[in-house]
């Protein structure tokens, strides 16, 4: 399966099956690491993957997916479970996926920093805090305080 995310990974998954005579407990545990892109610099960066998903499967007479309950038709003979495994993977993935302050990769921090008016996108290496304004901002901030 394809990602946008995922660039490449290796993690375990280990698949507990059991039966009780009228449904199918599926307890999955994973363990790994998944390489995706750095949301500031775009360079690789590992994601540790240490999760676990449980789902209970029973024959229905249609197709029903409820919480953690898929109802499969009785005329389907097995389950695939790789979108089960790729979708609890692809959801341990963070909206906002950057390396540790200091990590990024400098160049292109640099560059990004020298095209946005945030300068507070990345530590800088001398420690200077930034404490001016933006100057185009200025002038709307004179006419609050000439009010």
């Amino acid at each position: 399966m394809e990602s946008a995310d995922i660039r490449s990974g290796n993690v375990k998954v280990d698949l507990d099956l059991k039966y009780d005579g009228n449904a199918y407990s599926l307890d999955f545990t994973f363990k790994g690491e998944i390489i995706i892109a750095c949301d500031r610099c775009l360079d690789d960066m590992p994601l540790d993957i240490d999760t676990a998903y449980n789902v209970i499967v029973k024959y229905g007479d249609e197709y029903d997916e409820k919480d953690n309950v898929l109802i499969i038709p009785e005329s389907d003979n097995y389950l695939n479970v790789a979108y089960m495994i790729y979708d609890t993977i692809a959801l341990e993935i963070p909206l906002r996926h950057v390396h540790p302050a200091g990590q990024c990769n400098k160049e292109m921090a640099a560059k990004l920093r020298s095209h946005t008016a945030d300068a507070d996108l990345e530590e800088t290496d001398n420690d200077e805090e930034y404490t001016g304004s933006d100057p185009r901002w200025d002038a709307l901030k004179n006419l609050l305080d000439n009010e």
